[in-house]
């Protein structure tokens, strides 16, 4: 073989060499700015994530600190609540342990709570208009149930209306069955004129008599409420010393 040939191919396999040599280089120099992009990719997600979770972190300490506010606040509140409770239930009790009266207008509803309904009319007694009535069932002469009305705050009914007569007159014949209640009528002496229980005169013409006072009467007689079937006509005289039922009544009482 010829000296040049050989060294011609020798050449070859030499710049062969080389320029292997030279892309294995520019390869690596490829992979290694890839790995540095990377990297610096890599590096910078970290920084995010850091700060992400650092506001993470201020937000939660910051909602803590709030919550632990609205908590201690919350909780000052209720006491002071707690505490207004409890001096006005001791209130509560030393008004009703001062004015006894005021059991009858606001007795215990629920014997385990101590709990009680407030009402303008006593247990017992039915509200109509502004007063209180209270039909009886045992029964005395005139006087003496004036004296028991009288013990129990009020006094033996009055009428002032054609609509207190209705009620009266309805309640009475539904209790009684027909039987008579005095009323707070009575005559003031041989003139025929007649008083109510508050010393105040029968008003002209308002009158529901079933048959009229004979004006020539004795003091003795009294009215009675004897309920039928027209309660514009159930008044009747009756001697004050017979023993009846008697009506009672009270002012109601407010609840404001």
């Amino acid at each position: 073989m010829p000296a040049g040939t050989v060294l011609d191919e020798a050449m070859g396999v030499e710049n062969g060499s080389a320029l292997l040599e030279d892309e294995q280089q520019e390869t690596h120099k490829s992979w290694l700015c890839r790995y540095r992009e990377l990297a610096h990719y890599f590096s910078l997600l970290c920084f995010v994530l850091v700060i992400v979770a650092l506001l993470q972190t201020l937000c939660l300490v910051q909602i803590s600190s709030v919550f632990q506010s609205q908590s201690s606040l919350q909780e000052t509140k209720l006491r002071d609540a707690t505490h207004r409770l409890e001096k006005l239930n001791q209130s509560y009790q030393l008004l009703f342990s001062k004015y006894p009266a005021l059991n009858q207008h606001c007795p215990v509803s629920n014997t385990t709570t101590g709990d009680r309904v407030c009402r303008p009319c006593p247990d017992g007694w039915t509200p109509q208009g502004h007063k209180c009535f209270l039909f009886s069932a045992d029964r005395a002469d005139w006087i003496s149930s004036q004296y028991r009305c009288l013990a129990l705050g009020g006094a033996v009914a009055t009428v002032r209306t054609e609509e207190e007569q209705e009620f009266l007159c309805n309640k009475a014949q539904s209790l009684s069955q027909g039987d008579s209640y005095w009323l707070g009528l009575r005559s003031s002496g041989g003139d025929g004129g007649w008083l109510w229980s508050d010393g105040s005169p029968l008003e002209e013409g308002l009158g529901f008599w079933e048959r009229e006072p004979d004006k020539t009467g004795s003091g003795e007689l009294c009215g009675r409420l004897t309920p039928g079937r027209d309660y514009r006509r159930s008044w009747l005289t009756y001697r004050c010393s017979n023993l009846l039922r008697r009506i009672c009544e009270r002012r109601q009482a407010s609840l404001h």
